[in-house]
């Protein structure tokens, strides 16, 4: 273990809107989460689940706390750092798919390779998400399930340290879930990639070494699972 948590969030608070309308997401929100870990968000919709992974994207900004990962502070990185650090070390599945229309499954894969310095290799993991017959066709010819498998492909490829997942099994059958799953638990594991996964699945929470429970905007319980379940071993 790193003398610093490789992901240190304290006292983040989000709200939207002022006076009697305005509407606060996090209160006051903070957690970490150790290198090569598999971390779940568990909460339901509504919680800020979703906020609090975009802010540590950098997506979206705290109105106050602090986050640093890999011992940089987020709100000292100036636009071109910011842009960097989304590019280089972070990896994003997100609820809705984003993938270019006019490029192919393997095309829109290949544009997460790019952005990266050690990509992995594509064609392997175009096999690994069972995508291999579907690699020349265009994401208007795939089923929704399709095109998520080829989203989480993109947000691989880049081999990033960080990894944030919005529901990334959501639009998924039972099985290819749990492969997705199966996926991230073992890149986890092999590479020290750090996955936050955000879910209101209790059923998948064996498999992460720590799970937070979000519950009105605040974190009620960190739960540290010394032996997390292989995902092959979890029913829902």
């Amino acid at each position: 273990m790193e003398n610093h948590p490789f992901l240190d969030i304290r006292h983040i608070k989000k709200g939207y809107g002022s006076g009697e309308t305005r509407q606060e997401i996090l209160k006051d929100v903070s957690l970490h989460a150790e290198r090569g870990e598999v971390c779940v968000l568990l909460g339901p919709s509504g919680s800020g689940k979703t906020t609090l992974l975009n802010i540590i994207g950098g997506i979206d900004g705290a109105d106050s706390g602090s986050i640093e990962i890999r011992g940089d502070l987020l709100e000292n990185m100036n636009d071109r750092k910011l842009t960097e650090y989304r590019r280089k070390h972070l990896g994003y599945i997100f609820q809705t798919y984003n993938l270019i229309d006019n490029l192919t499954v393997k095309e829109n894969i290949e544009a997460g390779a790019w952005l990266s310095d050690s990509p992995v290799d594509i064609d392997e993991l175009i096999d690994l998400l069972g995508l291999s017959a579907h690699r020349d066709k265009l994401p208007d010819q795939l089923s929704g399930g399709q095109q998520q498998r080829v989203a989480i492909g993109r947000a691989i490829v880049k081999n990033p340290d960080l990894l944030l997942c919005d529901e990334p099994t959501g639009a998924l059958d039972y099985n290819t879930g749990k492969m997705i799953l199966k996926l991230l638990q073992d890149t986890c594991r092999k590479d020290g990639m750090t996955v936050i996964l955000v879910t209101h699945n209790t059923a998948i929470t064996p498999m992460a070494d720590r799970v937070i429970k979000i519950k009105n905007s605040k974190v009620s319980e960190t739960i540290l699972n010394e032996n997390p379940t292989p995902v092959e071993e979890i029913e829902w």
